[in-house]
């Protein structure tokens, strides 16, 4: 259920990006309020998976699970923060590539977790 969150969440705001884009426009404050909120859904998948560790569930590549959790995190931060910086319309395409690569990655950690390392 989580992920299905994280990717309605990333795709809405990778689709303000390239809308913003298209309409030659510098990202605005609902481009900042999607990649936080996309932030917070990504720190509350971020806790669970900690908690699931802790308690001794673990996937069968751990380490490749966690580079890819702790990159899916920074992601929107990353994006965001140079979406801030590009004084151009690109900003919306950084920010939907940002929201974009979140969207493919949370499926990938999906598949981690579920692989059976058999």
């Amino acid at each position: 259920m989580l992920v299905v969150a994280v990717t309605v969440t990333a795709a809405l705001l990778a689709l303000a990006g390239i809308a913003s884009t298209l309409a030659g426009r510098r990202i605005g404050l609902l481009h900042l309020w999607g990649a936080a909120l996309l932030e917070v859904v990504l720190l509350v998948q971020a806790v669970l998976a900690v908690v699931l560790l802790v308690r001794g569930d673990r996937p069968a590549d751990t380490p490749t699970f966690l580079g890819y959790l702790a990159g899916i995190v920074l992601l929107p931060v990353a994006g965001a923060l140079w979406a801030r910086s590009e004084p151009t319309r690109w900003a919306g395409t950084v920010l939907a590539v940002a929201a974009g690569a979140v969207g493919v990655m949370v499926w990938r950690l999906q598949q981690l977790w579920e692989a059976t390392g058999g």
